[in-house]
């Protein structure tokens, strides 16, 4: 095993990069992946975030295009990312990296100007960082060209298929030379990841990191912690929680923006410094979040999953997930952002009582203890602000007391003659009292409004073992379906849908040639499903069509809009499951999509808020009127 980076194969110029970084040794990943990608080998990579995945693959590729020069609008080496944010970041390591090589780097991304992306291309470019979208843009512009690629790179490979990116990848892989190099890095291998290292990737090398046992789940400085809390609670008590745990910065992850919009003002209402991050942003807009947070001028994010892929901020103290996690890799990948250089880090999840199988499922599997606590009550609320009070006058004291030791006039000094003056006329201890009820008030402020509201205790809901069998049962809607008793659920309602390694959000690639040109008739449009579907036979057991209902979105093929467009927008907006998805049917000015009844309304309130294609759109249940855009 190479010590050291030098017995890897690097050349003087990338060693001098690493040596004035402080890299001194090589990380697993980078040992592993440096020979194959040295040798214009294929490589099939499994590694969690923050094991060197970035380094491992931008060095050995620096090294094989120095001293190359690209042509105009052709890049030689492709790296592929699911967000706006991880390609800035990896666009920055290539360029740290290469400094002493001479080598171009273009970030490549959609919300960043067109023509300043087309400038840089045609300048020609060693190495562009780019998220699918932007590059399909681009090959239908004939503003870039893919034929001299020399090796491409799918990074967080898992998360670009979740995101419904399956179909353009396999469109740009397709467009690459043949005889380029390929390397695939994800921190999962499902098999929608093995189908595509299997028609993509030439005799691989399999580079397996397994975590570190030590940071099985999260590393042992991140403190998990679980409160039980009815929905309509979920607010209130993330305020009192964040009130007692006082982050030095918190990022609260929601399912949806309309989620992270409301919440954020709701904090904004607690006296909290908020910012939201989400899809919908421009990204001047996220810049700009992004430079308060690491100025330490802002005391929460909130953000939803996409938005706040690739952020790295090493002062993140706190990770709140206001809804459980959809699997236990999302779950270690977000409580991941705390606990970093050596701090202790906390990570909160608020779980509905229905909610308490799933966490302790994350529990299980993450091998990780997460101590269900206990909501602060109002009681608890006043007695910790008037902790704080105490604290500050108390360090006010000792440094009068320090003053005075010192020969110098002390602090209080001013002061002490409207105490004098008003002891003459009231009992000393009542004039004490009254200043610090004045200080306490500036400092700790008013309650807001939730702090007066009952939060149900842990303990209420669970069933009393001596309840009769018919008797009322709780759970966060306030009827009889709930089945939560004793720290646990009864088999007979355990009705949740089981934990899925990843939710699926795209439909397959449909095969090219003739077969692809049979006729279709439908009577709205394209009438598609997608992979995320059950087998008919199994669906029919579980779903009935009387159960779903259509939904008219006016966004149809002149925009562009495809069926993996629209799974992806219902999935990720309105955190919607992708299987219970119905048929899609799409026109030249609309698209039409069955959702179960339970979803329809969740969907439509969602996609209202949200963009297509860049644009906001009509979305109600169908009544049979159309509108041609």
């Amino acid at each position: 095993m190479s010590d050291n980076f030098e017995a890897l194969g690097f050349g003087p110029e990338i060693l001098a990069e690493l040596a004035g970084l402080g890299y001194e040794e090589p990380t697993p990943i980078q040992r592993a992946a440096a020979g194959p990608l040295l040798e214009g080998r294929d490589l099939l990579g499994q590694a969690a975030t923050g094991t060197g995945k970035t380094a491992a693959f931008a060095l050995p590729l620096l090294q094989r295009v120095a001293g190359k020069t690209p042509t105009a609008n052709q890049p030689l080496v492709l790296v592929l990312v699911p967000t706006r944010e991880l390609a800035m970041q990896v666009s920055e390591a290539f360029h740290r990296y290469g400094r002493g090589l001479g080598i171009s780097v273009a970030p490549i991304y959609g919300g960043q100007d067109f023509r300043r992306q087309i400038i840089a291309l045609r300048r020609g470019v060693h190495v562009v960082v780019a998220t699918p979208g932007r590059i399909l843009d681009h090959m239908r512009r004939e503003t870039i060209d893919l034929a001299g690629v020399m090796s491409v790179v799918l990074d967080e490979a898992d998360e670009m298929l979740d995101m419904g990116f399956a179909e353009d990848l396999e469109l740009i892989l397709e467009a690459l030379p043949e005889t380029r190099q390929t390397a695939l890095f994800s921190a999962t291998l499902p098999p929608r990841i093995a189908g595509i290292a299997e028609r993509h990737l030439r005799e691989p090398e399999r580079v397996l990191i397994p975590r570190d046992p030590a940071a099985s789940g999260t590393a042992p400085k991140v403190r998990q912690m679980c409160y039980i809390v009815p929905r309509a609670h979920k607010i209130a008590a993330l305020g009192r929680v964040l009130d007692i745990e006082a982050p030095t910065l918190a990022i609260i992850f929601c399912r949806t923006r309309i989620e992270v919009a409301e919440l954020a003002e709701r904090l904004v209402g607690r006296g909290y410094s908020v910012e939201a991050l989400h899809g919908g942003m421009t990204q001047a807009e996220r810049d700009r979040v992004m430079k308060k947070a690491r100025a330490a001028t802002v005391d929460l994010l909130v953000a939803t999953d996409v938005a706040a892929r690739g952020i790295d901020i090493e002062h993140i103290s706190h990770v709140v997930n206001f809804d459980v996690p959809s699997s236990p890799e999302a779950y270690t990948h977000r409580i991941g952002r705390t606990g970093r250089a050596g701090r202790e880090g906390v990570a909160i999840t608020l779980a509905e009582p229905r909610e308490h199988r799933l966490v302790r499922n994350i529990e299980w599997i993450t091998k990780s203890k997460i101590e269900i606590g206990v909501v602060p009550t109002v009681h608890d609320i006043k007695s910790h602000r008037l902790d704080l009070t105490k604290g500050a006058l108390r360090e006010v004291l000792a440094e009068a007391a320090e003053s005075r030791e010192d020969g110098a006039s002390g602090e209080l000094d001013g002061f002490r003659t409207v105490v004098e003056s008003l002891a003459g006329e009231f009992d000393p201890m009542d004039v004490a009292a009254a200043a610090v009820k004045l200080a306490h008030e500036a400092s700790a402020g008013t309650a807001a409004e939730e702090d007066e509201v009952h939060i149900p205790s842990y303990e209420s809901f669970a069933r009393p073992k001596n309840a009769h069998a018919g008797g009322r049962r709780f759970d966060d809607r306030g009827d009889r379906s709930g089945a939560y008793r004793g720290g646990s659920f009864d088999k007979r309602e355990s009705r949740e849908r089981p934990m899925e390694e990843r939710p699926v959000y795209t439909r397959p690639v449909e095969p090219r040639g003739p077969a692809r040109d049979v006729p279709r008739d439908f009577s709205h449009g394209e009438r598609s499903q997608h992979d995320g579907r059950e087998p008919r036979g199994k669906r029919g057991s579980e779903r009935h069509e009387a159960d779903l209902v259509r939904v008219y979105i006016a966004a149809g093929r002149r925009m562009g809009m495809r069926p993996a467009d629209l799974v992806g927008a219902i999935a990720n907006e309105a955190r919607v499951n992708p299987r219970g998805i119905g048929a899609i049917e799409i026109a030249d000015g609309f698209s039409i999509v069955e959702l179960p009844e339970r979803d329809a309304e969740r969907v439509i309130e969602a996609l209202k808020g949200a963009t297509l294609r860049g644009r906001r759109v009509t979305v109600r249940r169908d009544d049979g009127r159309r509108r041609a855009r």
